[in-house]
């Protein structure tokens, strides 16, 4: 529900991963520019339990709600979809006090997509990583380049873990499959390593490459 550039991506992406996706929207052109990329597209008032009916929108076991601009429409979309019995119900917020009224009218799922991108783009800005993903509790996932003078020798040889707290996932150089890391696993040059750990860990350490 809702195909602007949140809902948009989603349901492209969806439909990339294999999954049949119905797209709605009010907006005519929004329709149309899809119309000929998802599985199916309809013209509608989201908020309609009558509309979302006569798509059989009871078919699908999740739902994402990409409406941000209209939070009347979009919290009244989600309780709609809750009432219907949509198990899976996945909402984008705008702010936090949108999430919370989300929450209680049904979605199971909140997500903050400008939060989200800002805070990662800050981590990137502020640091030596290249990228980086932090979770709800403290953890976090980044690609770093390899520390210095690292080219040649062991994962074991270096010991991250035991200077620095966190553990290499993986391996990537350009052009290169991605290595999965073991001890045994040699640095080659010009490497980027995928490290998992705390977020003030990963951080220190790509500070160091």
């Amino acid at each position: 529900m809702g195909l602007g550039r949140f809902g948009g991506q989603v349901a492209g992406s969806l439909l990339q991963l294999g999954h049949e996706v119905l797209g709605i929207d009010e907006n005519d052109q929004l329709v149309q520019q899809w119309s000929d990329k998802l599985t199916h597209v309809v013209q509608a008032d989201s908020t309609d339990e009558d509309a979302l009916l006569q798509v059989g929108i009871k078919e699908f076991p999740r739902a994402v709600v990409g409406i941000g601009s209209d939070i009347e429409a979009s919290v009244l979309t989600v309780l709609t979809l809750s009432e219907l019995g949509i198990r899976d119900i996945w909402a984008k917020a705008v702010s936090a006090k949108h999430g919370r009224i989300l929450r209680s009218v049904g979605a199971h799922h909140v997500i903050y997509p400008e939060a989200t991108m800002g805070e990662r783009v800050a981590h990137l800005i502020a640091s030596r990583m290249l990228d980086f993903i932090e979770f709800d509790d403290g953890f976090a996932i980044a690609k770093t380049r390899a520390p210095r003078n690292s080219a040649g020798r062991t994962l074991a040889d270096l010991a991250l873990r035991t200077h620095y707290g966190i553990t290499v996932v993986g391996i990537k150089t350009h052009g290169t499959d991605f290595l999965y890391a073991a001890p045994e696993t040699v640095v080659p040059d010009h490497a980027e390593l995928v490290v998992a750990g705390s977020t003030e860990l990963v951080q220190k350490f790509a500070a160091t490459t």
